[in-house]
């Protein structure tokens, strides 16, 4: 009985250090979410220093505004603030699609981008700016700024649909066979978006390259209320997923016998991904390396449990890609860096550093 009540009694203690520790680590990235959103706001091409920053805000203004005031409102209601809140969206949903893509895949170098789904939107996304621009398209070249995410968006989705199709039969659904499709359907998307560069004029080119390699700048309002709703559903999906994903790391077999539907949580972490990745590309174009870096860093920091993993990658993400975009637009200003290149050269490290880390592990 002795035995039974103090296994108990430390069985709560872990459950509450858990709880205490999972706590304090959402409240850091909290913390650092809030200040690299107070430094996005504050700097800039038009930068509003921290004594401007209330009366901007509408904070213990008496209703009149000066110049300079109604300056740094424009600026920040307009274009700043809607930019950061589209780009803090982007960086939780790739971050929180590789998170579940390594879960998925039981493989911490697993990313959304293997799958093919930012490949497809890609393609895409390079078929709008071509057509929009040439003289079949001219009538609708008017709509490109809104026709351009959209394309991204269906094509993520139709490239989705044909991995599926290819990867189920009988109601059953191959992760390995998912996989090998995904490279073969990039290859193909690759080698599309490679003809699609070889007809283009020098100004589609342009965009095609811009858009190829990530940007926020055309971010509004609108643009993130297309994210809110996808985002709001994935923090929903992850509280339900996260047992079936612990479970799986042990093998479907084992995840079975522990009660979890294999084939239910397969499907619903493919289409949570694909609807995640694919709602950020349409917003970002292609942006690599957030989500493989941000879920295994969190991992050695936090450990593996994926109830708290998935939020806590939503914000590391968030976090990051913030601060990349804040860096985009002002290491060059008046112009911008394409943020892909920035999170690239902090990604392609880090995932190089994995990499040796592994075969260091695999050779013990």
């Amino acid at each position: 009985m002795s035995v039974a009540i103090g296994t108990e009694a430390r069985s709560r203690q872990r459950s509450s250090t858990g709880r205490r520790s999972a706590s304090a680590a959402i409240s850091v990235l909290l913390a650092a979410l809030a200040a690299a959103t107070i430094i996005a706001v504050t700097v800039g091409a038009a930068g509003i220093p921290l004594a401007r920053l209330p009366a901007a805000l509408g904070l213990f203004s008496d209703g009149v505004a000066d110049a300079v005031t109604a300056r740094d409102q424009l600026v920040l209601w307009s274009i700043r603030i809607p930019r950061i809140v589209a780009t803090a969206m982007v960086g939780g949903l790739l971050a929180a699609a590789g998170a579940i893509m390594q879960g998925l895949f039981r493989n911490p170098l697993a990313d959304p981008a293997l799958v093919g789904v930012s490949s497809g939107g890609a393609l895409a996304a390079a078929a709008a700016i071509v057509f929009t621009d040439s003289r079949f398209g001219e009538a609708l070249r008017v709509l490109q700024a809104e026709l351009l995410p959209l394309a991204a968006f269906a094509g993520s989705l139709l490239t989705t649909a044909i991995l599926y199709g290819i990867s189920s039969r009988a109601g059953r659904t191959s992760i390995a066979i998912f996989l090998l499709a995904g490279v073969a359907v990039t290859a193909i998307t690759n080698a599309g978006i490679g003809l699609l560069v070889f007809i283009a004029d020098d100004r589609q080119l342009r965009d095609i390259t811009f858009w190829l390699l990530g940007s926020m700048s055309g971010a509004t309002w609108a643009k993130a209320a297309v994210l809110a709703p996808v985002l709001a559903l994935g923090l929903v999906a992850c509280a339900f997923i996260a047992r079936g994903l612990d479970l799986l790391v042990l093998g479907e077999a084992d995840a079975f016998h522990g009660g979890v539907d294999v084939e239910r949580l397969k499907r619903i972490s493919i289409v949570m991904v694909s609807a995640m990745t694919g709602v950020a590309v349409s917003i970002s174009g292609v942006i690599g390396f957030v989500g493989i870096v941000v879920p295994h860093l969190l991992r050695l920091v936090i450990g593996p449990a994926h109830r708290l993993l998935l939020p806590a990658s939503m914000l590391l993400g968030a976090i990051l890609m913030v601060g990349a975009d804040t860096l985009a637009r002002t290491i060059v200003a008046p112009a911008e860096m394409p943020i892909g290149i920035l999170t690239a050269a902090v990604g392609a490290p880090v995932f190089l550093g994995i990499l040796l880390r592994q075969r260091g592990l695999a050779s013990l």
